[in-house]
């Protein structure tokens, strides 16, 4: 790996959709860098009585289409560069969905696993504590990431609340339902996923009865799982941090969801399921028609992208394969349905809890289904067909059908040849 960073390398995908666009210099020049990033020390009372201070960040990389909206996620690993990365992935994703926003994002650096309900709720506060002057329900939408979930925006909302003196439900997404939380937010970003694969199945090689194989067998591994095992389809290998399995004639998804739910690693239940256990690069390179990754970022490299042998791959994690790695995928013929398009139903999802916060009518599920199926199927065939009119990748088309509208609305301020007259 070259010393370039996360965000030069996510910056790639923005020069090359500009060379497909005529688009002015401007565009380009704001969209290199992020509008702010707040940096701060959260300092929080342990249960031992002791004081510890964590280390967090608030992005809002691009505000011209709307508020900024994005994520936090609690992770030890969490740097500057992976918020402000993800900010500018979730800038794309908004566009890409044609959702009134821009991109955020935020992070603490810390291992939740090693702190108690009660210091966990304490540092979820200190958060908000720390950004209520950034984030707001018209300037900047928070959501959950990785390792968080809904009580943790429970928390943040109730912390947001008692600082403005207000009851603000659209600050947050991804709440509890009891706290303003939408139907169908829990399983919205495999779902999303999991229509575009079906809308395009036909176009993809893909069989109703086709394999898939899952790595990281979290919130969105369990749902992709269940929703395309429910649709007819095998699921025969799937990952967590510890290790994966492989059964060629498809796993149990619901034994496997219920060991998950009960603590237990993947590896754990291969015998009682009749899997083989396996290292996590040999899931990469086991028989599927479609690969999942549904992890972290950059976890398919120029080292392993050779070993696939799936038709496609559905990006339901952020930025999981590196430039490189692309660049051999495409070589081989593998279609890479590319994060900004592929797992945008979480976000898209949180607009809708958005909508309803403030309008104060909740649609039902089946309601909240057939909106999310109806962007989904619009903008992926949008996006399908840039592909294959420009002759491009799908993640090139995607970036090119987002960046034509972050344009549009960029040049609406004027640009150097209307200042320059």
């Amino acid at each position: 790996m070259s010393d370039d960073t996360l965000l030069d390398r996510a910056l790639i995908r923005l020069e090359e959709a500009a060379n497909h666009l005529q688009i002015d210099p401007d565009v380009t020049e704001k969209l290199k860098y992020p509008r702010e990033t707040t940096k701060t020390r959260l300092l929080i009372r342990m249960d031992d009585g002791s004081r510890k201070s964590f280390l967090a960040w608030r992005c809002r990389y691009d505000d011209t289409r709307g508020p900024t909206k994005g994520g936090i996620r609690f992770h030890p690993d969490s740097t500057i560069e992976e918020v402000e990365t993800l900010a500018f992935w979730m800038t794309f994703k908004c566009a890409v969905m044609n959702l009134p926003y821009g991109g955020g994002k935020g992070a603490i650096r810390v291992d939740p696993h090693g702190l108690s309900k009660s210091e966990l709720e304490r540092l979820s506060r200190a958060y908000v504590q720390a950004f209520a002057n950034i984030i707001g329900p018209d300037r900047d939408i928070p959501a959950p990431d990785v390792y968080t979930n809904a009580m943790i925006m429970g928390w943040m909302s109730d912390e947001y609340n008692q600082i403005t003196g207000q009851v603000s439900p659209a600050v947050i997404t991804g709440k509890p339902i009891a706290l303003g939380g939408s139907l169908g937010r829990n399983d919205a970003t495999a779902r999303g996923g999991f229509y575009l694969v079906r809308h395009l199945a036909t176009e993809l090689g893909l069989d109703k009865d086709h394999t898939v194989a899952i790595q990281g067998f979290g919130n969105a591994g369990q749902f992709y799982a269940r929703l395309t095992a429910a649709d007819g389809n095998s699921v025969v290998a799937v990952s967590d941090s510890a290790g994966a399995i492989y059964r060629p004639g498809g796993l149990d998804v619901e034994k496997l969801i219920a060991g998950k739910n009960a603590g237990r690693r993947v590896a754990d239940m291969a015998s009682e399921l009749g899997a083989k256990v396996i290292t996590a690069d040999e899931l990469l390179s086991v028989e599927a028609d479609l690969l999942v990754p549904a992890a972290l970022e950059d976890m398919i490299t120029k080292d392993n992208a050779g070993t696939i042998k799936a038709k496609v791959l559905l990006e339901l994690a952020n930025g999981p394969v590196t430039p490189d790695a692309d660049k051999v995928l495409e070589g081989k013929g593998i279609v890479v349905l590319p994060d900004i398009l592929a797992n945008a139903g979480g976000v898209t999802v949180s607009y809708f809890e958005w909508v309803q916060n403030r309008q104060g009518y909740y649609w039902d599920l089946e309601e909240i289904h057939a909106r999310l199926l109806k962007i989904v199927e619009r903008e992926g065939r949008a996006v399908w067909t840039i592909a294959k009119d420009r002759n491009v990748s799908a993640r090139s088309a995607a970036y090119i059908h987002a960046l034509g509208r972050l344009a549009t609305a960029i040049e609406a301020h004027g640009t150097q040849p209307f200042f320059a007259g």
